[in-house]
């Protein structure tokens, strides 16, 4: 498995229960119908129920009422949702309280680990160019301008 995981966790203060679901690395941060089915502990039938879909329409319009997909380029892609939405769906039409999203990534990528090298690296320079000039690279009264920068030295002949 490649790629990131990511989870969901929707904890309620009402009860002692805390629901959570992963999504698959090719989705980034959407949730399938399955994760959202796992999360709300509903069954898939229900959450094609409450799912904004319309079989005329390829995205139908914001409905409060019902769980939004996210925008789809065609009818056969998956239903995908936002957790903030899913969140919003078991608030608002579920009526379970105090429901908290925490969205847990998981471990990085080679790609994600070289791009933070990278920025320490970078963050490493900056803070290189922003304090100046080192104490063991000014000259100190009575030596040699010359030897002054330490790493280059270019000797001018008259």
């Amino acid at each position: 498995m490649h790629g990131r995981l990511h989870c969901w966790t929707f904890e309620t203060h009402s009860s002692n229960f805390s629901l959570m679901a992963a999504a698959s690395p090719s989705s980034d941060t959407l949730m399938s119908i399955e994760d959202v089915q796992d999360s709300l502990n509903r069954s898939r039938a229900s959450i094609y129920r409450y799912a904004n879909t319309d079989p005329r329409v390829l995205n139908p319009p914001f409905n409060l009422g019902k769980l939004n997909a996210e925008f789809r380029q065609d009818h056969k892609d998956p239903l995908l949702f936002h957790p903030q939405e899913v969140a919003r769906f078991a608030r608002d039409v579920l009526r379970i309280k105090g429901v908290k999203v925490n969205v847990l990534n998981g471990p990085q990528n080679a790609t994600e680990e070289l791009l933070t090298e990278m920025l320490a690296e970078l963050r490493q320079i900056r803070l290189g160019l922003t304090r100046g000039p080192s104490v063991e690279n000014t000259p100190s009264p009575g030596t040699d301008d010359r030897l002054a920068c330490g790493w280059l030295y270019c000797e001018q002949t008259a």
